[in-house]
Protein backbone atom coordinates (compact mmCIF):
# COMPACT_ATOMS: atom_id res chain seq x y z
CA UNK A 1 0.00 0.00 0.00
CA UNK A 2 2.91 2.14 0.52
CA UNK A 3 3.67 2.22 -3.23
CA UNK A 4 0.49 3.05 -3.87
CA UNK A 5 0.09 5.61 -1.92
CA UNK A 6 2.92 7.49 -2.97
CA UNK A 7 2.43 10.67 -5.02
CA UNK A 8 5.13 13.25 -6.34
CA UNK A 9 1.65 15.74 -6.10
CA UNK A 10 1.55 15.32 -2.58
CA UNK A 11 5.00 15.57 -1.72
CA UNK A 12 5.60 18.55 -4.22
CA UNK A 13 2.30 20.58 -3.21
CA UNK A 14 2.52 19.31 0.48
CA UNK A 15 -1.16 17.79 -0.07
CA UNK A 16 -1.57 14.50 2.13
CA UNK A 17 -2.46 11.57 -0.33
CA UNK A 18 -5.06 9.40 2.16
CA UNK A 19 -8.12 8.36 1.47
CA UNK A 20 -11.45 9.72 2.66
CA UNK A 21 -13.15 6.45 2.37
CA UNK A 22 -10.17 3.83 3.35
CA UNK A 23 -12.13 0.71 3.63
CA UNK A 24 -13.40 1.05 -0.17
CA UNK A 25 -9.99 2.08 -1.36
CA UNK A 26 -8.96 -0.52 0.23
CA UNK A 27 -11.80 -3.33 -1.19
CA UNK A 28 -10.92 -1.64 -5.05
CA UNK A 29 -6.96 -1.51 -4.09
CA UNK A 30 -6.95 -5.37 -3.31
CA UNK A 31 -9.14 -6.50 -6.72
CA UNK A 32 -7.00 -4.39 -8.86
CA UNK A 33 -3.66 -6.56 -7.07
CA UNK A 34 -5.29 -10.08 -6.87
CA UNK A 35 -7.04 -9.93 -10.40
CA UNK A 36 -4.42 -8.25 -12.39
CA UNK A 37 -1.20 -7.17 -10.93
CA UNK A 38 -0.10 -10.29 -9.00
CA UNK A 39 -1.06 -12.42 -12.46
CA UNK A 40 1.88 -9.96 -14.49
CA UNK A 41 4.26 -9.68 -11.85
CA UNK A 42 3.91 -13.51 -11.18
CA UNK A 43 5.20 -14.08 -14.92
CA UNK A 44 7.37 -11.28 -15.72
CA UNK A 45 9.11 -10.59 -12.59
CA UNK A 46 8.83 -7.56 -10.26
CA UNK A 47 6.80 -4.39 -11.39
CA UNK A 48 6.97 -1.01 -10.23
CA UNK A 49 4.20 1.27 -9.50
CA UNK A 50 4.75 4.64 -10.85
CA UNK A 51 1.17 6.14 -9.68
CA UNK A 52 -1.51 4.68 -8.32
CA UNK A 53 -3.58 6.44 -5.29
CA UNK A 54 -4.68 9.74 -5.68
CA UNK A 55 -7.00 11.09 -2.83
CA UNK A 56 -9.23 13.59 -4.71
CA UNK A 57 -6.95 16.78 -2.84
CA UNK A 58 -4.46 15.57 -4.84
CA UNK A 59 -5.76 14.77 -8.35
CA UNK A 60 -7.74 18.12 -8.05
CA UNK A 61 -4.41 19.80 -7.75
CA UNK A 62 -2.97 17.65 -10.45
CA UNK A 63 -5.80 18.46 -12.82
CA UNK A 64 -5.89 22.16 -11.68
CA UNK A 65 -1.90 21.97 -13.17
CA UNK A 66 -2.56 20.06 -16.26
CA UNK A 67 0.50 21.15 -18.02
CA UNK A 68 2.70 20.01 -15.19
CA UNK A 69 0.84 16.72 -13.84
CA UNK A 70 -0.97 15.78 -16.38
CA UNK A 71 -4.39 14.78 -14.25
CA UNK A 72 -7.69 13.95 -15.48
CA UNK A 73 -10.83 15.62 -13.74
CA UNK A 74 -12.20 13.90 -10.01
CA UNK A 75 -15.03 12.84 -11.82
CA UNK A 76 -12.99 11.55 -14.85
CA UNK A 77 -10.75 9.02 -12.35
CA UNK A 78 -13.53 8.32 -9.63
CA UNK A 79 -12.91 4.22 -9.96
CA UNK A 80 -9.51 4.63 -11.44
CA UNK A 81 -6.57 6.50 -9.84
CA UNK A 82 -9.50 7.76 -7.12
CA UNK A 83 -10.27 4.37 -5.55
CA UNK A 84 -12.40 5.61 -2.90
CA UNK A 85 -15.59 7.02 -4.71
CA UNK A 86 -17.02 5.23 -7.25
CA UNK A 87 -17.76 6.16 -10.73
CA UNK A 88 -20.74 8.29 -12.02
CA UNK A 89 -22.28 4.62 -12.27
CA UNK A 90 -22.32 3.46 -8.93
CA UNK A 91 -19.23 0.94 -9.44
CA UNK A 92 -16.02 0.52 -7.86
CA UNK A 93 -12.59 0.46 -9.61
CA UNK A 94 -8.50 0.63 -9.00
CA UNK A 95 -5.86 1.93 -11.56
CA UNK A 96 -2.44 2.00 -11.18
CA UNK A 97 0.53 3.29 -13.94
CA UNK A 98 3.14 0.18 -14.08
CA UNK A 99 6.24 -0.85 -15.44
CA UNK A 100 6.83 -4.29 -16.30
CA UNK A 101 11.20 -4.22 -15.56
CA UNK A 102 11.88 -6.88 -17.55
CA UNK A 103 10.08 -5.93 -20.25
CA UNK A 104 11.64 -2.31 -20.50
CA UNK A 105 14.88 -3.59 -22.98
CA UNK A 106 12.69 -5.68 -25.36
CA UNK A 107 10.51 -2.30 -25.57
CA UNK A 108 13.75 -0.28 -25.85
CA UNK A 109 15.01 -1.82 -28.72
CA UNK A 110 11.95 -2.86 -30.49
CA UNK A 111 9.50 -0.21 -29.59
CA UNK A 112 6.94 -3.31 -29.59
CA UNK A 113 4.41 -2.27 -26.84
CA UNK A 114 1.52 -4.29 -28.40
CA UNK A 115 2.85 -7.42 -27.29
CA UNK A 116 2.49 -7.04 -23.76
CA UNK A 117 -0.69 -5.62 -24.41
CA UNK A 118 -1.99 -8.31 -26.04
CA UNK A 119 -0.07 -10.85 -23.61
CA UNK A 120 -2.06 -8.77 -20.99
CA UNK A 121 -5.37 -8.97 -22.72
CA UNK A 122 -5.12 -12.55 -23.32
CA UNK A 123 -3.26 -13.59 -19.92
CA UNK A 124 -5.30 -11.27 -17.60
CA UNK A 125 -8.83 -11.42 -17.73
CA UNK A 126 -9.24 -9.37 -14.68
CA UNK A 127 -8.07 -6.08 -16.34
CA UNK A 128 -10.74 -3.22 -16.94
CA UNK A 129 -8.50 -0.97 -19.53
CA UNK A 130 -4.75 -0.27 -20.60
CA UNK A 131 -3.35 2.66 -21.70
CA UNK A 132 0.39 2.65 -22.66
CA UNK A 133 3.52 6.01 -22.43
CA UNK A 134 6.13 6.22 -24.60
CA UNK A 135 8.11 6.35 -21.63
CA UNK A 136 9.61 2.82 -20.33
CA UNK A 137 6.22 1.74 -21.36
CA UNK A 138 4.44 2.23 -18.73
CA UNK A 139 0.97 1.85 -18.61
CA UNK A 140 -2.19 2.64 -16.86
CA UNK A 141 -3.69 -0.76 -15.87
CA UNK A 142 -7.18 -0.90 -13.87
CA UNK A 143 -9.61 -3.52 -12.38
CA UNK A 144 -13.29 -2.07 -12.76
CA UNK A 145 -16.74 -3.61 -11.48
CA UNK A 146 -17.93 -3.36 -15.11
CA UNK A 147 -14.79 -3.24 -17.23
CA UNK A 148 -14.60 -1.44 -20.62
CA UNK A 149 -11.55 -4.09 -21.92
CA UNK A 150 -9.85 -1.35 -23.99
CA UNK A 151 -6.39 -1.16 -24.73
CA UNK A 152 -5.34 2.52 -25.64
CA UNK A 153 -1.44 3.86 -26.79
CA UNK A 154 0.33 7.33 -26.87
CA UNK A 155 2.95 5.53 -28.49
CA UNK A 156 3.07 4.49 -31.90
CA UNK A 157 0.83 3.63 -33.48
CA UNK A 158 -1.07 5.84 -31.15
CA UNK A 159 -4.79 5.16 -30.88
CA UNK A 160 -7.13 2.17 -29.87
CA UNK A 161 -5.41 -0.83 -30.34
CA UNK A 162 -8.52 -3.00 -29.76
CA UNK A 163 -11.85 -2.95 -27.31
CA UNK A 164 -15.45 -4.66 -27.60
CA UNK A 165 -16.90 -5.07 -30.93
CA UNK A 166 -13.34 -4.55 -32.90
CA UNK A 167 -12.80 -7.55 -35.14
CA UNK A 168 -9.04 -8.30 -33.54
CA UNK A 169 -11.10 -8.56 -29.65
CA UNK A 170 -11.85 -11.84 -29.68
CA UNK A 171 -9.41 -15.14 -30.17
CA UNK A 172 -5.94 -16.24 -29.66
CA UNK A 173 -3.08 -13.18 -29.73
CA UNK A 174 -0.43 -15.34 -28.99
CA UNK A 175 1.21 -14.68 -32.49
CA UNK A 176 1.72 -11.25 -31.32
CA UNK A 177 3.61 -11.93 -28.50
CA UNK A 178 5.66 -15.26 -28.85
CA UNK A 179 8.57 -14.06 -29.99
CA UNK A 180 8.57 -11.28 -27.14
CA UNK A 181 8.28 -14.21 -24.14
CA UNK A 182 10.66 -16.27 -26.21
CA UNK A 183 13.08 -13.54 -26.29
CA UNK A 184 12.70 -12.60 -22.56
CA UNK A 185 13.14 -16.68 -21.55
CA UNK A 186 9.40 -16.75 -20.46
CA UNK A 187 6.94 -19.78 -21.41
CA UNK A 188 3.72 -18.97 -22.89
Amino acid sequence: MRDFLYSEISQIEGIPNIPDNPYLAIEAGRFLCEEVLEPIQQHFGRISIRSAYRSSAVNAKGAENKNQYNCGSNEHNYAHHIWDFPDKNGHIGAMACIVVNKYVPYFERTGNWQALAWWVHDAVPGYASMYFFPKLCAFNIGWHQKPEKSIRSYISPKGCLTKPGMSNFEGDHSAEYSDMLRELGLGL
